[in-house]
């Protein structure tokens, strides 16, 4: 079964997993950092306007956005709802071919269609009109705008994917920002593309190693400066290489003799400015470098044009993601659902009502990801 934007389905019997329709949400409001999370009741409307659709929230995933959310490493308007890697079940619907008893998931942002970034650059997640779920104000229409929620409303630009019954919550809840963000990233590659090297471990990190093996790369490293986070790498296709400062140098040189001349792609989801003067090394003439993870204003970079200039080096940034990525990452979880661990990514479900404990796990990093309950 692959996953569609737009899935038809005839109602749901009887019996079914239909959502019985509740008056009110319960939300976990963000006021700030340093500042407690308040479990507030919050009114789901009475009616929907055209083509919005209101979900009940089975499972949500604590992404590392939100992590930063929280510490204060960015901004977002308070009080609101934060989250937006999740899966849940229609409750209503006034989209055609979304239907009340559907299991969903979402593109984490909302957009017009209609703008130059949406209809001329392909580019829905540069909307002149964006809304990104998790990033809202209370204030913005209903409230119902994150995840860390029992319900969520689902606005008409928001591409709203089934998912297969065969898909745990727990493998398709990070897919609407972590995989589908490399799905994106990973779009286009070097030819030939037969070596590349990932710079960072985390969930990023594991799903690029995943998806550049699934795409036919015969050598991916995987580098991280903490070993614990190079665990999971194996087992996701990657070659685990430590980046520290006491073991770069064995690494640099591991990588060298089997890749001579250099690798054909890096790609860079660790955040950090310093990873890139010796990914732009690494690489061989004609290779190609992808940064998808150096979203934080602190990136300045050290590198000299000409570094990239006589090595004709392509490079190319890449900022979330469309639907159409959302989608391709969902028919990859189907395909690879019993070829690779991801039970080993998401923790043990914490209720929604203890999210502080949950964020602290997430900083423990236990788990790629910390999963929470409604």
């Amino acid at each position: 079964m692959s996953a569609t934007l737009h899935p038809t389905r005839s109602p749901a019997p009887a019996g079914s997993r239909k959502s019985r329709r509740a008056s009110k949400a319960r939300v976990q409001l963000f006021h700030g950092p340093s500042r407690s999370f308040e479990l507030h009741e919050q009114a789901l409307p009475k009616h929907l306007g055209e083509g919005e659709v209101l979900v009940e929230i089975s499972l949500a995933t604590i992404c590392g956005s939100d992590l930063h959310t929280i510490d204060g490493r960015r901004s977002a308007p308070v009080p609101c709802v934060l989250g937006h890697e999740a899966v849940g079940v229609v409750v209503e619907s006034s989209r055609q071919g979304i239907v009340p008893g559907a299991r969903v998931t979402w593109s984490l942002a909302d957009s017009c269609s209609h703008c130059r970034a949406c209809a001329s650059w392909h580019l829905p997640q540069k909307c002149d009109h964006l809304f990104k779920y998790g990033h809202a104000a209370l204030s913005d229409g209903t409230g119902l705008n994150g995840c860390y929620a029992t319900h969520i409303l689902l606005r008409p630009g928001t591409a709203v994917l089934e998912v297969p019954d065969t898909l745990p919550d727990a493998v398709v809840a990070p897919a609407n920002c972590a995989l589908a963000t490399v799905v994106s990233a990973l779009a286009q590659l070097p030819f030939p593309c037969r070596s590349a090297w990932v710079q960072g471990g985390g969930l990023l990190g594991l799903y690029a190693c995943a998806w550049l093996r699934h795409q036919g790369v015969q050598q991916v490293y995987c580098s991280d400066i903490q070993p614990q986070r190079l665990d999971l790498v194996a087992d996701f296709g990657g070659i685990p290489v430590l980046g520290d400062d006491a073991n770069w140098g064995r690494s640099r040189e591991r990588m060298q003799q089997e890749c001579p001349g250099g690798v054909d792609l890096v790609v860079e989801v660790t955040g950090s400015a310093s990873v890139v003067p010796p990914g732009v090394q690494m690489l061989r003439p004609g290779g190609m470098y992808v940064w998808a993870g150096m979203v934080h204003p602190e990136t300045v970079l050290q590198l000299t044009g000409e570094a990239v200039i006589r090595k004709c080096l392509t490079i190319r940034g890449m900022h979330n993601y469309s639907p159409l990525h959302l989608a391709e990452g969902l028919n990859f979880l189907e395909s690879t659902l019993h070829q690779l661990p991801y039970d080993k990514l998401v923790s043990p479900a914490q209720p929604l009502a203890s999210l502080e404990e949950a964020v602290s796990l997430t900083r423990s990093r236990g788990w790629q990801r910390v999963a929470v309950r409604p």
